[in-house]
C-alpha cells in the first residue's frame, strides 16, 4: 500500500531530523580526544548531551569535558543509598572523615548519577569521579586513557589570593550549566570586577575574558561586583534565555543570556531577597500542575519552593531590603539537610541529605 505524497514527507522530514540529531551529537562527542585529563582538584558538574559530562577543576581554573560513554537509555526507579559518604570511602580505601562530596550531576541519558569527590583535604586532595548506577551500584569512574577536551579560564585569581580567609582561586569555578550548545560558568576572576558569567561554545574553542557582572543586594543596600554566583540554572523568560542566579544572602537575579558578551559589564535584575544569614548550594526548576517553580536548597533556611509568577514582569529590587521581597517562596519542611539536588526525573529529585554524621542519597517527588 502506498502512503500518501503529504506523510511521505512527513517521514522523510523525520528521517532527516534523526539524521540530524545523531549527527550532531557525533560531533559533540568526536570533538574529544583520547587521554588522560590531569585534574588538580573536582568541583561543580553539568552533563551535557550523550554522555558527555562537564567537570570543573579551580584549582587549574579550567573546564573538562569527559565523555563517560554512559548512553543507554535512562533506566526507572528511585536511588536510594543510606550512608552514602561511608559506602564512598570504603570503596575509596579510607575514612568518610577523609571525603568530601562537592557536588551531584544525573546523567539525562542513562539516569545514573555522579558525585564529585576530594578524596584528602586541602589542597593535596585527589579528585575522584564516582558513578552511582540506578540500580544502586557504586563505581569509580576510571579517568585514564578517556576522551575528553579542555577549556583554561583566561584570566584566573592568583592561587595565593584570598578573601575573608578563603582562596580566590577555588572561586573561579563556582557553578556549571550547560544549555544551547554552550556551557555556562559562574565564579571570580583577577579583575576588578570580579564576578563573571562566561559562556564557552562547546566542542571547546578557546574561552574568553567572560562578562563581568554586578547586582543590587538588597540585605547589603549596596551594589556588589565582588561576590561570586553561588548556583545558577537556566531558564527561559517570556521567550528569551536567561540564567537565574543566586548569591550569598541571598539575592536571585536574572541575567539575559543574550547581555553575555567577552569583556562586557552588566547589571543583573535582582528578582528576589531571600533572607540573609544564608547561602545557596544548589537549585533546580521543574514544572508541576502546569507552573514552573524553583527548588533551591541553602545552608541555613532549607529547601525553598520559589515561585516563578510574574518573573517576567517583577519590579527590580534597587534599594535596601529587610526581611524577605520580591519572588516569594514556601519552606518544604520535610526536606532538611540538603546539601546538593539535580532532577532525576519530571517528578522526582535526587538529594543529598546530611543526616547526623553522615549523609544519605534520597529520591524525592518534587514539591
Amino acid at each position: 500500500m502506498m502512503l500518501p505524497k503529504s506523510r511521505l514527507a512527513l517521514v522523510a522530514a523525520l528521517a532527516l531530523c534523526l539524521l540530524a540529531a545523531s549527527l550532531q551529537a557525533a560531533a559533540l562527542t568526536d570533538s574529544l580526544k583520547e587521554g588522560t585529563p590531569q585534574l588538580k582538584s573536582i568541583g561543580a558538574l553539568a552533563f551535557g548531551p550523550e554522555g558527555v559530562l562537564f567537570v570543573a577543576d579551580p584549582q587549574a581554573a579550567a573546564i573538562f569535558a569527559i565523555d563517560t560513554g554512559d548512553r543507554r537509555p535512562a533506566a526507572v526507579g528511585p536511588i536510594k543509598i543510606q550512608g552514602i559518604d561511608t559506602k564512598i570511602a570504603g570503596l575509596l580505601g579510607t575514612d568518610s572523615k577523609q571525603i568530601s562530596i562537592n557536588d551531584l550531576a544525573v546523567n539525562p541519558t542513562s539516569g545514573n548519577a555522579y558525585l564529585s569527590i576530594s578524596r584528602g583535604k586541602g589542597p593535596s586532595a585527589t579528585p575522584v569521579l564516582i558513578r552511582i548506577e540506578r540500580e544502586g551500584g557504586i563505581k569509580d569512574v576510571e579517568l585514564k586513557n578517556i576522551k575528553f577536551a579542555k577549556a583554561e579560564l583566561p584570566n584566573a585569581p592568583s592561587p595565593t589570593e584570598q578573601v575573608r580567609g578563603q582562596s580566590k582561586r577555588l572561586m573561579s569555578i563556582t557553578g556549571l550549566a550547560f544549555a544551547n550548545d554552550k556551557v555556562y560558568v559562574a565564579g571570580l576572576s583577577n579583575e576588578e570586577f570580579a564576578s563573571k558569567l562566561r559562556a564557552i561554545p562547546f566542542p571547546f574553542t578557546e574561552a574568553d575574558r567572560g562578562t563581568s557582572v554586578e547586582i543590587f543586594h538588597g540585605a547589603h543596600g549596596k551594589l556588589e561586583t565582588q561576590s561570586p554566583v553561588r548556583t545558577f540554572v537556566p531558564y527561559e523568560i517570556g521567550g528569551q534565555a536567561h540564567l537565574l542566579a543566586a548569591y550569598t544572602c541571598t539575592p536571585l537575579v536574572k541575567f539575559p543570556i543574550s547581555d553575555l558578551k567577552p569583556g562586557a559589564k552588566i547589571r543583573g535584575t535582582t528578582i528576589a531577597e531571600l533572607g540573609n544569614g544564608n547561602q545557596p548550594l544548589d537549585m533546580v526548576i521543574y514544572n508541576k500542575d502546569g507552573k514552573d517553580h524553583i527548588l533551591m536548597a541553602n545552608s541555613k533556611r532549607g529547601v525553598m519552593k520559589i515561585t516563578t509568577d510574574n518573573i517576567d514582569k517583577i519590579e527590580a529590587i534597587t534599594n535596601p531590603v529587610k526581611g524577605t521581597a520580591g519572588l516569594t517562596y514556601e519552606t518544604i519542611k520535610d526536606l532538611e539537610g540538603v546539601l546538593q539536588m539535580d532532577k532525576l526525573d519530571a517528578k522526582n529529585a535526587l538529594v543529598l541529605v546530611k543526616v547526623n554524621d553522615g549523609l544519605n542519597l534520597d529520591t524525592v517527588a518534587l514539591p
